[in-house]
């Protein structure tokens, strides 16, 4: 071997490639080492262990290159969120609200409840274009807010999509069973068993955890069978839902809006509002574009305008559908069970009815698949990251889908079918939907005004200790986009110049340049995006105080402290909008971004705060319990396999070159980094007198 070879080969090297060090990163801030050796002094080891609970997941450098397959079009994620929206809502909830909450102003209802939806899906739509990876909400809080909320946010998600799926089973099998005069229901409670147990159901309902297990099997079979399944029941759900609005027109009387039987909005603006609450939920489902973002051929693109075309189309036929019932027959005499079916039944279609039952199973079908198909990609997500058992992370080489969470929990969904009422299944969801969207648009606001961090790459400098580039002189820059260097020679070259380089001065996360002047001795200490992540805090608990003294507090407080409490918590939310806003936040034009940001997700915030506080406390202690068990699950496993706490673990002050041993083997040398002399990185062990015989 040549002495030029044996030097090349002796050089640093990182995968075959050389370099001066192979110096892991620590992009999403320091090591525990570090953290530890950084730590002040009389820093406790639980004050250690906090920070523990709050890193940051660091995102790779090629965020497109998955173990899952990537064959999903916008038209697929067009459809599974139109298939993941349109279902039970509009055949069974629509006549139930329309007749019990609202009557015909339901249309108004609707309307407010898509623009709220709006306010949420935007937020879903800018982190699954900026962040292509499976997960949702989970993955979103855990870029930006921290590790043990993004457990119990996934947790969370995991509750959520588990007993969303086991309603829409419930609610599957009943309306089926309901057009063959509930025969299956008598059957079972007849021959096979009742009982009369609180929070269950009255009998076993086997037809819907078959079709649990049967949905579960068509979605382990991959991605794309799963699509194609849901192109065949949407395409039919759209067709179905056209026909009743073409139909349904032709047979509209206005008469059923008059004042004879009832008006528009016989309940008022309270009637509508609460209406709009129950509404909301109808749209829930639209998360399953953003869950889906890693299985996408092109995220940036296809999960912003998706989410924009399901959502339109969802609040469309919400709204048109309602004006079509309400129009039919009078609101006061709809059939909360089968509204839709009932109407065209009582006006002498039978085959138009029967053709709405069709519709409407087709459209519940496609409502679970979406649930059962979101579900294990949640688990494999928090599994991959180490939070969950490395069981549920396992992919199969053939389907490139998480078989073993598809199987597990498609059981767990349809054991859920089989025994829990579907009431109690509808009022424990509605809270897991809420928290989750909260968390997100707090997660959309804290990552807007977070600086940019590194990603996880390993570094591939040639040269250890590089000699400082010379500075720029006054009328040069640097071109970002070209690298090359241009000439400043006009003054008003040099004015924009100096103005370009202010604007650099102000950091993503940091004051606005026109507000510095005054808030510049307040708040210029502060690390960049530390005051806005302190207000987003400030925000919520503003908001949970305000909603709380609304909804409670008007027949319980004195008039005066409660109008004053409302204005204090009040103009603590104002405020924190307020001191978000004088920050510089982040712009990127290559992907969606949510508009009127801070507002569009403080809005999202408080609506949603405002929904929780209308749920029973049952369904809040049955939650409290449910986020108990998780806190068990993280800090007896997630904790401790955590990946990303394993990474920062590792090391970051070492050093390795090769050098060559006696017998010409290449040997790894590693030495603590700033330790490294030069002169051995090159080294080359001395021959010995049998090998200088040979040469």
């Amino acid at each position: 071997m040549t002495e030029p070879e044996r030097a090349r080969l002796a050089s640093p090297t990182v995968n075959g490639s050389s370099v001066s060090a192979v110096t892991p990163s620590s992009p999403a801030g320091l090591s525990d080492s570090e953290a530890m050796a950084t730590c002040p002094r009389g820093c406790t080891p639980v004050v250690r262990f906090c920070q523990k609970l709050n890193r940051l997941k660091t995102l790779d450098e090629d965020m497109m290159t998955t173990s899952l397959k990537r064959c999903l079009s916008t038209l697929d994620l067009t459809l599974l969120g139109v298939g993941g929206m349109i279902g039970s809502g509009i055949y069974v909830v629509t006549g139930t609200i329309a007749k019990d909450v609202v009557g015909p102003a339901v249309v108004i209802s609707f309307l407010l409840a898509g623009i709220a939806s709006l306010l949420a899906a935007f937020c879903f739509a800018e982190f699954g274009a900026r962040i292509p990876r499976t997960g949702s909400a989970y993955m979103f809080t855990y870029v930006s807010m921290g590790e043990i909320w993004a457990f119990l946010i996934g947790w969370d998600v995991i509750l959520e999509n588990i007993l969303g799926a086991a309603a829409v089973a419930r609610a599957w099998s009943g309306y089926l069973d309901s057009i063959f005069n509930h025969t299956i229901q008598n059957f079972t409670e007849t021959h096979i068993i009742h009982w009369n147990t609180p929070f269950l159901a009255h009998y076993p309902d086997i037809l819907a955890a078959g079709i649990v297990i049967v949905a579960t099997l068509f979605i382990s079979f991959g991605v794309q069978v799963s699509s194609y399944l849901n192109h065949i029941f949407s395409v039919i759900n759209l067709c179905v839902i056209i026909f009743i609005l073409v139909f349904g027109f032709i047979l509209a009387d206005p008469v059923n809006w008059s004042q004879k039987e009832g008006g528009f909005t016989p309940f008022g603006i309270s009637g509508i509002l609460s209406g709009s609450a129950t509404c909301f939920y109808s749209f829930v489902g639209f998360d399953v574009i953003a869950s889906s973002a890693e299985e996408t051929k092109n995220p940036k693109k296809s999960v912003p305008i998706a989410t924009a075309i399901a959502l339109g189309l969802a609040g469309t036929a919400y709204i048109l559908v309602s004006t079509v019932l309400t129009l039919i027959v009078p609101w006061h005499t709809l059939d909360p069970n089968s509204a839709l079916a009932d109407a065209f039944f009582r006006r002498g279609y039978t085959w138009a009815g029967i053709l709405v039952a069709i519709g409407s199973i087709c459209g519940m079908t496609t409502v679970l698949l979406s649930s059962v198909f979101t579900l294990p990609r949640i688990v494999y997500a928090m599994a991959e990251d180490g939070l969950f058992f490395s069981l549920f992370a396992q992919i199969n080489p053939v389907t490139k889908v998480p078989v073993n969470a598809i199987l597990a929990f498609g059981v767990l969904v349809a054991l859920c079918s089989l025994i829990f009422d579907l009431e109690s299944l509808v009022e424990f969801l509605s809270i897991g939907t809420l928290v989750s969207y909260t968390f997100v648009a707090a997660s959309t606001i804290v990552l807007r005004y977070q600086p940019k961090k590194a990603k996880r790459a390993a570094s591939t400098s040639p040269n250890p200790n590089p000699d400082p580039e010379p500075a720029l002189t006054e009328s040069q820059t640097i071109m970002e986009d070209s690298g090359e260097l241009k000439q400043y020679e006009s003054f008003s070259d040099k004015l924009q110049l100096v103005d370009m380089q202010i604007r650099e001065r102000r950091g993503v996360g940091q004051l606005r340049a026109c507000i510095e002047p005054y808030l510049g001795r307040l708040l210029g200490g502060f690390g960049a995006g530390e005051v806005v992540a302190f207000c987003v805090t400030t925000m919520i608990v503003s908001a949970v105080s305000f909603c709380v003294v609304l909804e409670f507090g008007t027949n319980q407080l004195p008039v005066w402290s409660f109008a004053l409490l409302l204005l204090i918590f009040s103009s603590a939310y104002v405020l924190s909008l307020a001191l978000i806003w004088v920050h510089e936040q982040r712009s990127d034009s290559r992907t969606f971004q949510v508009p009127l940001v801070p507002l569009t997700p403080a809005a999202s915030i408080l609506f949603n705060v405002f929904l929780i506080m209308k749920l029973s406390r049952l369904t809040w202690v049955r939650f409290i319990v449910w986020l108990a068990i998780g806190l068990l699950v993280y800090f007896g496993y997630g904790v401790w396999h955590s990946k990303e706490g394993l990474r920062r673990q590792q090391p970051t002050d070492m050093a390795a070159w090769n050098g060559f041993g006696p017998n010409d083997s290449l040997v790894e040398m590693v030495q603590p980094n700033g330790q490294v002399d030069s002169s051995h990185q090159n080294h080359v062990f001395p021959d010995t007198e049998e090998q200088r015989g040979k040469r």
